[in-house]
């Protein structure tokens, strides 16, 4: 009868942490002014203890590679036999670098008679010492749920993990589409657990009055288009800024409620450009509209804007001079024979449709602004239905007398008109050069905006107080602010304001 082999005898020693590279060292009490036990010296005939155990690095201390220090001597300190680690669904454990070496490490009770794998140390007796509880801020080898570790360095080789605290997953490959450092979407922009900050207020498009406008403030129908003509397709809205020198422009076009609400098209035009370059450069502002009952008269608002726009351009040179010089009258007689040509074509074009002569028609507002920040003039024009108005002061002015009177005490007052209105028909022909102060502001305004400005005094009052102070609003904040609705005012409105630093 073969007879097993004898099993080792128990160790007389307190029993150590598991994987500790001192394990073979018996614990002794030692002076405070002796050494510690890595700075010792072998002594002669002293053997080499047992290579690191399973999972560990032989040039790294402990706490670097899964285990915090533990201390090896005095009752109470040891740990419970170890694991085997697990190749199980959970997979083996994250936190551990695969091992180092496949040699099984020394025993000093001689080779081992197990195969397929390394040796591990015998397990303490269970009368060894108090209970032998393994402490909970050390894994298990195979463990599927990560547990919390103390903090410790990370480098070459070295476990990683995250830096999020207790209970933090262990950091593994960065998910496919994102880059190996890209912090995760969850934590960029805010910490954890705290909201992102609130961005700046959208403006909104409110009304004004007692009672609400009949229709809604957003699109509704769009209007209906040919194949053969998609580029007379107009969009809902036009939005346009600039800054030059010590003033700011902002304009923009809006489709009115009622044209919204039955899928027409926008009937207003707008339409900026500069002409030249340097201070010899002009900036032109030129709007049109008129009644939405007319008929063709968004094509007329389009080709009344373009041909005052070409003939500026082409005589960009002489009014910058003039502008620059002052010279009033010979501004005024310039725009007023450029004006005309745009309505002369108007009238030819009607007569070509059977139409009467002022049957296709809009009225038309432009605005000319020199690049010069040593010029200060602001030359304004135009014809028909609209409006100018400066706002000086907190105060709204009426540059345009004649064309309507107020109604209440926040209306603009009609300022005096320097210049005669002249010009056949279409309301006569409307010039003002002005010189601008700092904290000017200009407007001007298409019909569908120049009503309620000069019938409505909460218009004014509202817009005197959003522009009065601070900074001029940005093209958003315009937008709404020439959105301000009132009942009975569902007209395509078009508008553009000049600050003045």
């Amino acid at each position: 009868m073969t007879v097993p082999p004898a099993l080792p005898p128990e160790p007389t020693e307190p029993p150590v942490p598991f994987g500790s590279p001192h394990a073979s060292e018996p614990p002794t009490h030692r002076a405070p002014d002796d050494p510690a036990p890595d700075d010792r010296a072998p002594g002669p005939g002293a053997t080499p203890g047992p290579a690191p155990a399973y999972g560990a690095s032989a040039e790294l201390p402990p706490w670097l590679w899964g285990a915090p220090p533990a201390r090896t001597t005095g009752p109470g300190f040891g740990q419970g036999p170890p694991q085997a680690p697990s190749n199980g669904p959970a997979g083996p454990d994250l936190g551990q670098d695969p091992p180092a070496r496949s040699a099984a490490p020394a025993s000093p009770q001689g080779p081992s008679t197990r195969s397929g794998g390394p040796d591990l140390p015998p397990a303490p007796p269970a009368s060894a010492g108090p209970s032998h509880r393994r402490d909970p801020s050390v894994r298990d080898a195979g463990a599927g749920a990560p547990q919390a570790l103390p903090a410790r360095p990370v480098g070459p080789g070295i476990p990683q993990e995250t830096a999020a605290g207790a209970g933090a997953p262990a950091a593994g490959p960065p998910p496919p589409g994102r880059p190996p450092h890209a912090a995760p979407p969850e934590s960029a922009g805010a910490p954890p657990g705290r909201p992102p900050a609130p961005g700046p207020e959208r403006p909104t498009v409110s009304h004004l009055g007692d009672r609400a406008p009949t229709y809604a403030a957003e699109p509704g129908a769009l209007p209906a288009a040919d194949p053969a003509a998609l580029g007379d397709l107009t969009p809902d809205t036009v939005l346009e800024g600039a800054r030059y020198g010590t003033y700011t422009l902002r304009a923009a076009s809006v489709r009115g409620d009622s044209a919204r609400y039955r899928g027409e098209a926008r009937r207003d035009c707008l339409l900026t450009a500069r002409f030249g370059s340097g201070d010899d450069a002009l900036v032109l502002v030129v709007l049109a509209g008129g009644d939405r009952a007319a008929p063709g008269v968004g094509e007329a608002a389009v080709e009344l804007c373009h041909t005052v726009a070409a003939a500026v351009g082409r005589s960009r040179e002489r009014l910058a001079d003039d502008i620059r010089a002052g010279r009033r009258e010979a501004l005024r007689s310039g725009l007023q024979r450029l004006t005309d040509r745009g309505y002369g074509r108007l009238r030819t074009r009607a007569a070509e449709l059977g139409l009467p002569e002022d049957a296709r028609t809009a009225g038309l507002r432009g605005l000319l602004l020199p690049l010069d920040p040593r010029c200060p003039h602001r030359v304004c024009f135009g014809a028909g239905p609209g409006g100018v108005f400066r706002l000086r002061a907190g105060e709204w002015q009426d540059l345009e007398p004649g064309t309507g009177s107020p109604t209440g005490p926040g209306a603009a007052p009609a300022v005096p008109e320097p210049e005669p209105v002249t010009g056949p028909g279409n309301g006569g022909f409307r010039f003002r050069a002005s010189v601008a102060r700092p904290g000017d502001t200009l407007l001007l305004c298409s019909g569908g905006l120049a009503e309620p400005m000069r019938e409505e005094a909460v218009l004014p009052a509202e817009l005197a107080a959003r522009w009065s102070e601070g900074e001029p609003p940005g093209l958003a904040a315009f937008l709404a602010d020439t959105q301000l609705r009132l009942k009975g005012y569902a007209a395509d409105r078009t508008a553009a304001a000049v600050w003045e630093a």
